[in-house]
């Protein structure tokens, strides 16, 4: 019988080196061994909002994830099953109509800045990572990727910050690092915390493996 999936989810507020962390742990394994789900895939469609009110949508808000549908998956994944992961189109502001085909693997790393704020995704959760960043690195990393990834002017990306996303910060995220297991200060440079990590990692699928002989 194939053993279930180990899931381990890496958060840590906007710009706090999520993605590193997550890039670096799965560099120390094979493609096979590590599946990637990430939070910020599973905004709610708005196709049936007018494009202005979609321009309105506070992002790091826990209501503009669609956390029924990613827990949907987990399962899906859980069991075993494929799922057809969406894509969101941050041009238009709502789901695309295009989808990723994902098949499970024995670990599952679910990334976003609140995925500790919801007990159902907690309660499926073997080990709970939250990257520490201080707010002045992780605003700079922020305003780098909005202007040259996502065409976003210096002022709307600092009128955002200010109004929306430290707001949120300190409000929704900030307190879910209470949950983590594991806290890393400053993502993906932390070297020996991203080792720890992978032994942990490699010790839970040996246990695993053994359990299920």
């Amino acid at each position: 019988m194939k053993r279930k999936p180990v899931i381990i989810g890496v958060t840590g507020g906007s710009g706090s080196g999520k993605t590193s962390v997550t890039k670096s742990i799965c560099d120390k394994f094979s493609d096979k061994t590590i599946l990637v789900i990430e939070q910020d895939y599973y905004y709610k469609d708005q196709s049936h909002l007018p494009f202005e009110e979609r321009l309105k949508t506070n992002y790091d808000h826990p209501l503009a994830f669609d956390n029924d549908l990613l827990i949907e998956h987990l399962h899906d994944l859980l069991d075993n099953k494929s799922i057809n992961k969406p894509v969101y189109d941050y041009k238009l502001h709502t789901r695309s109509n295009k989808t990723i085909f994902v098949e499970p693997k024995d670990v599952i790393i679910i990334e976003g800045i609140l995925i500790l704020d919801d007990q159902r995704l907690l309660n499926l959760m073997d080990i709970k990572v939250f990257v520490d960043t201080d707010p002045d690195l992780r605003m700079i990393r922020r305003l780098r990727r909005d202007i040259k990834e996502r065409g976003r002017s210096l002022d709307s990306v600092i009128e955002q910050y200010l109004t929306e996303v430290r707001p949120s910060h300190l409000q929704f995220i900030e307190p879910t690092k209470r949950y983590a297991d594991i806290i890393i200060p400053e993502g993906g440079e932390n070297h020996v915390a991203i080792d720890l990590m992978a032994s942990k990692i490699e010790n839970i699928l040996s246990k695993k493996h053994e359990n299920n002989k």
